[in-house]
């Protein structure tokens, strides 16, 4: 009973219900199998409720901390500092998955080898590029599917309301207490989290368990390893240079919602709110976090940039093709970090990194559906990261703007 009142069960005391609440439903999934697809609609129900907020929530954020910003250089430093950190971190996966599939064979004794002979795909990386950055008309900004976009317009939109100085206060004011009820509506929502998380994951388990099995075993076994391994030592360092023990402690005392959000809906859009939330608890300062953290969640994706690496070197030994060669690893590195950047924050976002890895290295079209099998594998774990490592990123990036005691200046 001591253990209820304390104040450790205090600060993880939703995290534990999250995890029971993961555990009883992943339980469920097992013992109904496929049968327990009928929960399915449950878990569609949390996941349709964050979908729902996501849109707005990023438009009057991100509006409301530029019409807001009073030092524009600051908005500068705030958006170049956050090109390095995303850069330099996913350099860093980069490097670390192609150090390990060079150590560990991600195929080993696998009999999955293939003739090329089909014709290649080709994507048009200009036109990729201005698909990924604008649409052809407004409505079709408010979408999830186009975030990338909507973050470009809200921060033009922020740039418009602040040009106008005093005549726009009410809009400021408006973009202001917008961004404050969406962030209680995320509270509201994640009252229901419990459910709607253990039907999501024991419609997961049942559905999609055995096909967790197979000859890509090898390849996931360094894949969840490594992300897990990297979830526990490299973003604690970088926590740890962001803002020393205390930086470390309110890391792990806030991630775990964005964990579990991550892990069952796989997606990072989905879990956009939560992150949000989490880096507000760390204490990311207010304008920071509000235009770090919505365009880390489309720009910023370690598990992607591993999952990437992965499929690559699967690839080349699959095909029977030398994986060696600076320049080839170089190359692998520019297309895991690309790759990450053009990928969208949904359930099997992959697709277009995965075009982008065939078309590039000339693979034919029967390796798609190859490293299509292996984005569906990696895709919890990958998203785990992905989402995850937004909180460090946006760490860095305070203390790269306000100095090594950005976090002392929140207090407790």
């Amino acid at each position: 009973m001591k253990f209820f009142k304390s104040k450790t069960f205090k600060t993880y005391r939703f995290s534990i219900i999250l995890l029971v609440s993961v555990a009883i439903g992943s339980l469920v999934g097992a013992v109904m199998g496929k049968d327990a697809v009928v929960l399915k609609p449950f878990g569609d129900l949390f996941l349709n409720l964050m979908f729902t907020i996501v849109v707005p929530l990023v438009f009057t954020s991100i509006a409301s901390a530029v019409a807001n910003m009073i030092d524009m250089k600051r908005l500068g430093k705030i958006i170049g500092h956050s090109l390095l950190v995303f850069t330099i971190m996913s350099l860093i996966t980069a490097v670390l998955m192609l150090i390990v599939t060079k150590l560990i064979d991600p195929v080993g004794s696998s009999n999955i080898i293939l003739e090329a002979g089909s014709e290649a795909l080709n994507v048009n990386m200009l036109e990729q590029i201005v698909k990924t950055l604008s649409v052809g008309d407004f409505s079709l900004l408010l979408s999830k599917s186009s975030i990338f976009p909507l973050i470009i317009f809200s921060l033009l939109f922020g740039f418009g309301v602040r040009k106008l100085g005093d005549k726009a206060s009410n809009i400021k004011n408006l973009l202001d207490d917008l961004t404050r009820v969406l962030m209680q509506l995320i509270k509201i929502i994640m009252y229901y989290a419990p459910i709607g998380l253990a039907a999501y994951f024991a419609a997961l388990i049942g559905e999609f368990g055995p096909e967790l099995i197979g000859s890509y075993t090898r390849s996931m076994l360094i894949y969840y390893p490594l992300c897990i391994a990297y979830f526990f030592i490299a973003y604690p360092i970088f926590t740890y240079i962001a803002g020393g023990r205390d930086g470390v402690k309110r890391f792990f005392a806030n991630i775990f919602a964005p964990s579990v959000t991550a892990l069952t809906t796989q997606s990072s859009l989905a879990s956009l709110p939560t992150i949000l939330k989490a880096n507000e608890d760390i204490g990311v300062p207010k304008d920071i976090n509000e235009v770090v953290t919505p365009i880390a969640n489309n720009i910023h994706r370690d598990g992607s940039v591993f999952a990437a690496i992965l499929k690559i070197t699967f690839l080349f030994a699959v095909f029977n093709k030398p994986f060696v060669g600076i320049d080839t690893y170089l190359i692998a590195i520019a297309i895991g970090v690309v790759s990450a950047i053009v990928l969208s924050g949904i359930p099997g976002g992959g697709f277009i990194g995965e075009m982008l890895i065939v078309s590039l290295y000339g693979f034919p079209l029967e390796a798609f559906p190859i490293i299509a099998m292996i984005g569906f594998l990696v895709d919890p774990p990958a998203t785990w990261l992905n989402v995850t490592g937004d909180a460090p990123a946006a760490m860095l990036v305070a203390k790269l703007v306000d100095g090594k005691n950005w976090l002392l200046k929140k207090g407790d």
